[in-house]
């Protein structure tokens, strides 16, 4: 199983880089700001990897034309025609001016990206009773305040070894904070294995149904903190069941 998680960690990866570039899809802009810096650096791409080809001066005017996430793609105004364009991160943007001289803010663009997220992918690290857990997630936001989960789960014990699939239907009343606690409920698989060295022992696999609560933090760009504590009940036959308890915290990428 532990090379089946590290599968899908590389599918989980290959999946982030592809909703990354879905995500980044250019957002119509159009604005004209004064640059107030000592200079704007203008770079072919959406990147730092990207070369700086142009340096736009100080009062100089550039008009802003798309937007890929954090980045925004700028055209210098030249009395010859000879305009440059370029990408310039949001950043250096702030310290620009408008037309009427005061400072412009981008903080509604990135406040905009979180409040209309709809996928995230995440990992996180805790306890499963006493014994470390590692879990790999990911979400789609079906409205404001429900999305849809699906988690993968491994356990690691002295004595046996635990691997959880579940899907949970999540509920945030206020998706809309930087502070937003969640609930969720949801039902999945469970499988425990001893190890070898235990004579007579045999695996274990069963329904599995959870309850879970936790709060997210919106850190900064693209990335949410998250904490949570979940209740597992795994089915083990139709007499007799097992409960057991996993705090865990992580960080996830979010998606518009």
């Amino acid at each position: 199983m532990q090379h089946a998680i590290k599968t899908v960690g590389a599918a989980l990866t290959a999946l982030l880089i592809s909703l990354f570039a879905f995500g980044t899809a250019n957002a119509q802009v159009t604005d004209r700001v004064k640059v107030a810096d000592p200079y704007l650096e203008m770079r072919t791409g959406p990147g730092r990897g990207f070369p700086v080809h142009h340096v736009a001066a100080r009062h100089e005017f550039v008009i802003i034309e798309l937007r890929a996430t954090d980045w925004f793609k700028v055209r210098t105004v030249s009395d010859t025609g000879n305009d440059k364009i370029g990408w310039v991160h949001r950043r250096q943007l702030e310290a620009t001016l408008t037309e009427a001289g005061v400072a412009k803010t981008f903080r509604d663009t990135a406040l905009d990206d979180y409040l209309t997220r709809r996928v995230q992918i995440g990992a996180a690290a805790g306890r499963f009773r006493s014994e470390p857990m590692q879990k790999l997630w990911m979400s789609y936001r079906l409205s404001d305040a429900l999305s849809l989960e699906g988690t993968l789960a491994q356990v690691q014990g002295v004595f046996s070894g635990t691997d959880m699939w579940h899907g949970n239907l999540i509920a945030e009343p206020w998706s809309d904070q930087r502070w937003s606690p969640f609930l969720g409920i949801g039902v999945g698989r469970f499988r425990n294995f001893p190890n070898q060295t235990l004579v007579g022992a045999s695996d274990t696999d069963a329904n599995l149904a959870n309850a879970t609560f936790g709060v997210r933090w919106y850190m900064t760009e693209r990335f949410v903190l998250r904490a949570d504590y979940t209740l597992y009940t795994a089915f083990v036959s139709d007499q007799r069941a097992q409960e057991f308890r996993a705090v865990t915290a992580g960080i996830s990428f979010f998606f518009y």
